[in-house]
């Protein structure tokens, strides 16, 4: 026997609002995004703990004085004309150790 008090509900007779179907594509889109920010993020950690002691090695290079010595070398024409020189230019460790410690700040204001 049939139990009538529970009609049959099939998946015709529910039906989705638009802005439904709307909200679930976006919150399905912005799963996507920021699942593979995530991981990209995680690689980029990984890459960078990988590097730390040689970063360290870097930032006491260039805060210990040696690098004032190299650069004056350098600028006396003591060093190879084909050595690659970058680590000498007066900013890129400068930078790169800047942006380090403001990506470093804005990681920890996320936590």
């Amino acid at each position: 026997m049939q139990d009538l008090s529970q009609p049959d509900i099939t998946n015709e007779d529910v039906k989705a609002s638009e802005s439904q179907i709307a909200r679930i594509s976006r919150m399905e889109e912005i799963l996507d995004k920021s699942g593979k920010a995530v991981r990209d993020l995680q690689e980029a950690l990984d890459r960078y703990v990988a590097l730390e002691e040689e970063i360290r090695e870097l930032e006491l290079y260039y805060t210990g004085g040696q690098w004032q010595n190299d650069f004056a070398d350098d600028e006396a024409g003591k060093l190879p004309r084909d050595l690659r020189r970058g680590v000498l230019s007066e900013d890129a460790v400068f930078d790169f150790l800047t942006l380090r410690d403001e990506v470093i700040s804005k990681y920890k204001e996320l936590l």
